[in-house]
């Protein structure tokens, strides 16, 4: 006994039309679960390399002779219609250092940072009197990014496995912005 519904009716445009659009629906539906999961990955991702990367800034930056005494993280700022985010402050009173933390630093990223630097002081009041140096963080450096971070002063640090270090040569002397 054969239990399947024959379909005789013959596909009509229409018919087929819907079953396009339904089926684009469901992509479209898909498409949105799975950017959901990746902003909630990524975002997580970056917050555990931010983590990672502060616990040990305090102790690499006093190998360097920048003794800072409190961290602050994920500082907000609005500038000239501008807003946005630093990712870590380090801080002592007198000196400032701001990490800007990727996963994976390309050299856009140095462009960019370079210019929050440049507002830092103007979006951030508090620090106008101090030094502020810049340094980038990350996991994976792409298109030498690393080596172009140095070179525009800032220093480097590599976050390395259940720990960071600074990447630059012993005797670098970070440009102060």
């Amino acid at each position: 006994m054969n239990t399947q519904k024959q379909h005789n009716e013959p596909a009509t445009f229409e018919k087929v039309w819907q079953m396009f659009q339904e089926t684009d629906k469901k992509f479209q539906e898909t498409d949105k679960k799975l950017n959901k999961l990746e902003n909630l990955f990524t975002g997580q991702w970056g917050k555990l390399i931010e983590s990672l990367i502060e616990g040990d800034l305090i102790n690499i930056l006093a190998q360097r002779g920048i003794r800072v005494f409190n961290t602050y993280t994920r500082a907000t700022y609005s500038f000239n219609n501008e807003k946005g985010e630093i990712d870590i402050i380090a801080a002592n009173g007198n000196e400032v250092v701001v990490v800007e933390v990727k996963t994976t630093l390309h050299p856009n990223d140095i462009t960019e940072f370079m210019d929050v630097l440049k507002i830092f002081k103007k979006a951030f009041p508090l620090y106008k009197s101090e030094k502020v140096y810049g340094a980038v963080a990350y996991l994976k450096a792409e298109s030498k990014a690393n080596i172009r971070a140095e070179r525009m002063g800032l220093f480097v640090i590599r976050a390395t496995g259940n720990s960071a270090t600074i990447a630059n040569d012993e005797n670098f002397k970070p440009k102060e912005f």
